[in-house]
């Protein structure tokens, strides 16, 4: 198999093709018309042809150089176009995060994460995939919770907060139904933050709570938009008392029976990558800020599952 000439013979053959002579190219690549001439007669000898004719009045390309110049260009435009690509790559970081997390959790802190990294550029999609699934073709790393059914054994998950469930609505509502246990419930309308409705079920279940249909109530496609509706007077939704936090210790939500709080089977908020990106540098400053930044979330959720209120 035939070597490959070297680089610098390339790359000064190339330009002193793309200048007409050896000075043009000399003073691109900041070296001396001698060095180049050398580098070129290098390649002439590795070739086993002439690539200029030399005249007295300069050089010009013969045909077996004219033959080889665009090959060496293209190969040359393709490297720098890939280099580019793969600075651009390490500098870019995909975040895919689900439309509740991204406006309850993430698009809050956000700010903070762009001062501590200004090199690296965020680009957030909230076109999250309702099974779970995560593509890392999509994304470096993505939201969603730690315990998903049938999640692929090469994905690595980070919890950042546990998910702790109550039911809550707002301070009219409460009154108007007069809540004093749990067995109520079956006469208020159920929010519900997706269509599969295992929230409810979840907490029912926990809690040997009998004669609510959880069949029953509205759909709402997120966290958000659910609390919201509570909020509104609409109903009854089951807070995640970390994303309802605000509304929560605002008072514009209640949860009628405080002491009543469990835990998601589908485990805590985590952060999930492929393995092959989980030790990227880009990646390890993101997971190390997000899991810093929830600390105060930790705090909270512990807080409150010791009893406490406040």
């Amino acid at each position: 198999m035939s070597r490959l000439p070297p680089l610098n013979a390339l790359r000064a053959f190339e330009a002193a093709a793309r200048h007409g002579g050896f000075v043009g190219a000399s003073e691109e690549l900041h070296v001396t018309r001698g060095a180049i001439s050398r580098h070129v007669k290098h390649l002439e000898a590795h070739l086993g042809v002439l690539l200029f004719a030399r005249k007295a009045q300069g050089v010009r390309l013969t045909a077996a150089g004219a033959r080889l110049l665009p090959v060496i260009t293209d190969a040359f435009d393709r490297i720098l176009r890939e280099i580019e690509s793969i600075s651009s790559d390490a500098a870019e970081l995909r975040v895919i995060c689900p439309p509740g997390t991204s406006i309850r959790w993430l698009l809050p802190r956000l700010d903070d994460f762009r001062k501590r990294h200004p090199a690296l550029r965020l680009r957030l999609s909230t076109d999250f995939h309702a099974d779970g699934g995560f593509d890392p073709a999509e994304a470096d790393v993505g939201f969603s919770v730690a315990n998903w059914p049938n999640r692929s054994k090469s994905v690595q998950t980070q919890t950042l907060f546990p998910v702790l469930l109550t039911p809550a609505c707002a301070p009219a509502y409460l009154r108007a139904h007069a809540l004093a246990s749990p067995g109520q419930l079956a006469g208020c309308e159920l929010l519900h933050e997706s269509k599969a409705r295992t929230d409810w079920r979840d907490w029912c279940g926990a809690f040997g709570v009998e004669g609510v249909d959880q069949a029953t109530g509205q759909d709402f496609p997120n966290i958000d938009i659910a609390t919201k509706a509570a909020v509104m007077g609409i109903g009854v939704v089951m807070a995640d008392l970390v994303l309802c936090r605000e509304e929560l210790e605002s008072g514009t939500l209640v949860a009628p029976f405080p002491d009543m709080i469990c835990t998601s089977p589908l485990g805590g908020i985590c952060l999930l990558g492929e393995a092959d990106k989980w030790n990227l540098d880009k990646v390890q400053a993101f997971r190390s800020w997000a899991y810093e930044s929830a600390e105060t979330d930790r705090a909270y959720a512990r807080h409150r599952r010791n009893g406490q209120n406040g």
